[in-house]
């Protein structure tokens, strides 16, 4: 196994002698090509928002019949991420990465095409759950091929990209609608998706020997899951970023209402004023990457955590007891959004590390949890109306507050201590 440094209980080091030359540092343009894969998510997601009312008359459909191409979507990205991680567990990462991103490609050329809105729903949930091959196989590669410091960068810079695509999204695919439909939105994204599967095809190596591939079957995926969530690390730190989602999705719902309805924003300065809450994030990540080699990555995480908990605790004071006003609301909701980029890199790694004898299912449960997190969350910050913010501030809390007691409890002491012994993964396959 690796030598390993140990601050905080975490083993960060590289490998030892005998492992450096089975672990190659991805190249520039292989970080490209899966950070593209990580991005055909949020794009999907963000980008056509603004054709919702276009949709709605050319389909003569109700509000809520639009909102739920996106639902579908999204439901369909959480499932697939459980099915693509333990099939490239078993198969290698290669092969589902190509059906999936094939895939996707071919439900976003037919959603252009829909004939109608219940045909369209349901290809949004194909090409979201298609969509969640990409996201789920792009961090197992990274956690296949690099260790310590090098894959916390990696992870930043993944996570980083995932944050910006949201701001841009939306802007791009103002432009698209404006300029030819919203049909267009979707073979936009067909584009990205043709990109991103040459990518696959001639820049993606497999990552996973034959000899570390896990058994197929029901019985071996649950097994395998098993042996995840046995360990105590992987689940203290993917819980405690599903709960820091959960916050995250509660101010992304709350947000629109608060600012507009309460604080009297226009919907272009809330479009502007959220686009600003979206670079802070970035802003964090690219912080969280100056402390690579300087700070044990736990130690960031809990900092990160820590910081959010403080920070919804003034954010709900201050719509509690000062009102709602427009300057501390904003600039605590930024403050937020920038502690959250100190928290999610670094969590990544941290939770990939501590499964990466099954990193597949590992990635998979990891992206789940936060979708499933944000999905239970969003719906909270309305129980009491739109008229008040107090929800939005009392969920944002209790889930930093729950992260950061699984933290706590769940990721102190050595990291590696309890876990199986498990062979470093080699970038090609022995001779």
């Amino acid at each position: 196994m690796s030598e390993l440094n140990r601050d905080d209980g975490f083993a960060v080091a590289g490998p030892s002698p005998g492992e450096d030359q089975r672990l190659v540092t991805p190249s520039p343009v292989l970080i490209t090509v899966l950070t593209a894969l990580n991005a055909v998510a949020p794009f999907s997601i963000d980008m056509y928002l603004s054709a919702f009312p276009g949709m709605a008359r050319d389909f003569n459909a109700s509000t809520s019949s639009i909102q739920l191409t996106l639902t579908a979507f999204l439901i369909g990205l959480a499932c697939g991420q459980l099915v693509f991680g333990p099939l490239s567990d078993r198969w290698g990462r290669r092969p589902p990465l190509i059906v999936g991103t094939a895939a996707c490609l071919g439900a976003s050329v037919s959603c252009a095409v829909a004939p109608s809105i219940e045909i369209l729903v349901g290809l949004r949930f194909v090409q979201g759950f298609a969509a969640g091959a990409g996201v789920v196989i792009a961090r197992a590669i990274i956690a296949d091929r690099a260790r310590g410091h090098v894959a916390l960068r990696l992870f930043s810079t993944m996570n980083v990209t995932a944050v910006l695509a949201p701001t841009a999204a939306p802007l791009i695919g103002g432009l698209v609608v404006t300029a030819a439909g919203w049909r267009a939105v979707f073979l936009v994204l067909a584009t990205m998706n043709l990109l991103a599967l040459l990518g696959v095809v001639l820049v993606v190596d497999e990552s996973l020997p034959e000899r570390y591939r896990r058994p197929s079957g029901l019985e071996a995926w649950a097994a395998s899951t098993r042996g995840v969530l046995a360990s105590r690390h992987y689940l203290g730190y993917t819980a405690a970023t599903a709960l820091v989602s959960a916050a995250m999705f509660g101010y992304v719902s709350a947000s629109p209402f608060v600012l507009q309805n309460i604080v009297g924003l226009s919907p272009a300065a809330y479009s502007y004023t959220f686009a600003a809450c979206s670079l802070a994030v970035a802003a964090g990540g690219c912080g969280a990457r100056l402390t690579v080699k300087r700070v044990a990555p736990r130690r960031v995480v809990v900092s990160g955590v820590s910081a959010l908990v403080t920070i919804s605790a003034l954010l709900l004071a201050t719509v509690t007891l000062g009102g709602v006003r427009r300057g501390p609301t904003i600039a605590l909701m930024g403050c937020f959004m920038a502690a959250i980029g100190f928290v999610y890199g670094h969590a990544v790694m941290l939770a990939t590390t501590a499964a990466r004898h099954a990193a597949g299912t590992g990635s998979a449960i990891f992206g789940f949890s936060q979708y499933a997190a944000g999905a239970i969350a969003s719906p909270l910050v309305g129980i009491a109306g739109h008229g008040t913010a107090v929800p939005m501030g009392v969920v944002m809390l209790g889930a930093t507050l729950g992260a950061a007691a699984v933290l706590l409890v769940l990721t102190r002491g050595p990291a590696l201590a309890a876990e199986p012994e498990t062979p470093i993964i080699s970038v090609h396959p022995p001779p």
